[in-house]
């Protein structure tokens, strides 16, 4: 009896494990993820320790929208359309595994442009306003001589972008974005592997498009502590960003 009764409590404990797990993926899948930046690629909007939610809803569904991509289906389910200035986590076309999240400045058939520094869509050259930043703008472990302003995108949507003062991207060809891609760049524009890299990243497909970044959750500087700094994780959290809404 004992036994059975031992055997009867651990089934129902497996059961109530799996039912967890079950909703947890469920969640995680259809409604919001929790994801960390690693890189500064997204400076000064995302930090380095950064944790966001992302909606998962956003866009609708694919594969993508599952843990580890199952080949299930080629098509994008409730879909809906991204727009201009959208922050968007998409698994990069190089690997189709690697998450990326970049700011999403053409859509299908715009063309983009960078002459002498400055943004165009479209032949229209993106207006931007030089604001003061007191807060180090970072490229990795170096910071880097920069200017940051504030970008408004053709349909009205403004945004914060960093430009390095010597310009590593001053002039780029003409890209023309096909359809059902779209062409996305980090905030940190000369410190940011994204679609202007037609190698490494170039036009990102519909598909691939997990969620739209909603809200910074949680953030704490790495540079100051974390749990191989333990003694010091207090003095790294930025609590003036937790539950920061993202734009």
């Amino acid at each position: 009896m004992k036994k059975n009764k031992l055997l009867n409590i651990l089934l129902d404990n497996l059961k109530t494990l799996f039912a967890a797990l079950f909703i947890a993926i469920l969640i995680r899948s259809l409604i919001i993820q929790p994801f960390y930046i690693p890189s500064s690629s997204m400076e000064p909007t995302l930090l380095v320790g950064d944790r966001i939610f992302v909606s998962k809803f956003s866009y609708g569904y694919s594969k993508h929208s599952f843990p580890f991509s199952p080949n299930i289906s080629n098509n994008r389910f409730f879909s809906k359309n991204p727009k201009q200035g959208d922050l968007v986590v998409f698994k990069t076309p190089a690997d189709n595994r690697t998450d990326y999240i970049k700011r999403l400045i053409g859509l299908p058939g715009d063309e983009i442009q960078f002459i002498n520094g400055n943004l165009f869509i479209n032949n229209q050259n993106i207006i931007r306003e030089k604001v003061e930043v007191f807060d180090d703008i970072r490229c990795g472990n170096f910071i880097l001589n920069s200017n940051t302003f504030i970008e408004t995108l053709p349909n009205g949507v403004r945004h914060r972008v960093s430009y390095n003062k010597e310009g590593t991207l001053m002039n780029t060809k003409k890209y023309k974005v096909p359809p059902n891609h779209y062409f996305l760049m980090g905030d940190n524009r000369d410190c940011s592997k994204d679609s202007r890299f037609l190698n490494d990243v170039g036009y990102v497909y519909n598909l691939n498009l997990v969620g739209k970044a909603k809200i910074i959750f949680f953030s704490n500087d790495t540079n100051k502590g974390s749990l191989l700094k333990f003694w010091n994780l207090n003095n790294s959290f930025r609590l003036e960003r937790t539950f920061k809404k993202l734009k």
